[in-house]
């Protein structure tokens, strides 16, 4: 890995972080805010009375009894998925298949690092960015919890809520890092590291409506994280763990392989 490097991909991708850290931001204040305890009742009809599809399909099937579960229901359910997706999409196209889109990859490999140098570096940027966007937000909504609600959350579930969020992500970002290597275009690497997760995003969508669309939770990663159940106990969350942590290393290092290995035209 190449310290220098890392610093220099850091530094012409703060913006990128600091907009979609800025974006949770907002919407965790906004969240953790408008629970009420003393008016959760009326929240939950409020909820029941709209569109039923439309509120499975976003994950809002189930009512709130809690501030975890408010939060696991309204943030969780598709805040933290889809910005995280659309943060892992962009990203992973700037760090390897714009570059060398554009021919800045040549510079890169004319220094003196090696090919699974740069890559490696690259992977592992990716990587520690997307963990650290996910655990500053972890760390905000239990301060603004706290803060707003001393005793209400149940931080035990609400850590573990939170990391099956952040494995569930690296394991989206494989894909996008992935496509992102074996194609020398950006249009193919967004058309594939891009179109697949929103794929599995839609899919999920379509499987929470229910009645005979069970069968499609066997074609999206998304299916394995069902946040309300996993604040309630309901679900484990050791098998979104290993699936998830063993797409993410099988990924990323495919990936390192295919890009030192191939034919660069620059």
């Amino acid at each position: 890995m190449s310290f220098s490097l890392f610093k220099a991909t850091a530094k012409s991708n703060w913006l990128i972080f600091l907009i979609f850290f800025a974006i949770l931001l907002m919407y965790m204040t906004v969240m953790v805010g408008m629970y009420d305890p003393d008016s959760i009742e009326a929240m939950n009809q409020f909820i029941e009375a709209m569109p039923q599809g439309m509120m499975e399909a976003f994950g809002y099937g189930d009512t709130a009894t809690s501030l975890a579960t408010f939060m696991a229901l309204y943030y969780y359910g598709f805040i933290i998925i889809i910005f995280p997706l659309i943060y892992c999409i962009i990203l992973a196209n700037r760090l390897v298949a714009a570059l060398v889109d554009r021919g800045s990859m040549a510079y890169l490999l004319a220094t003196p690092n090696t090919r699974v140098k740069i890559i490696t570096t690259l992977a592992v940027y990716m990587a520690a960015s997307i963990t650290l966007l996910l655990l500053i937000n972890t760390g905000i909504g239990l301060a603004l919890s706290e803060s707003m609600f001393p005793g209400e959350m149940d931080i035990p579930a609400f850590l573990k809520l939170n990391l099956a969020a952040i494995l569930l992500t690296l394991a989206i970002s494989s894909i996008c890092f992935f496509f992102s290597c074996i194609f020398h275009e950006t249009k193919y690497s967004l058309a594939f590291g891009g179109g697949i997760p929103i794929l599995f995003f839609i899919i999920n969508m379509l499987r929470n409506i229910g009645g005979s669309n069970q069968w499609l939770k066997y074609l999206t990663l998304y299916s394995l994280f069902d946040a309300n159940a996993i604040v309630t106990g309901e679900q484990s969350i050791i098998t979104l763990c290993l699936v998830s942590a063993a797409i993410f290393l099988a990924l990323y290092g495919v990936g390192i392989i295919i890009f030192s290995r191939r034919n660069l035209y620059l």
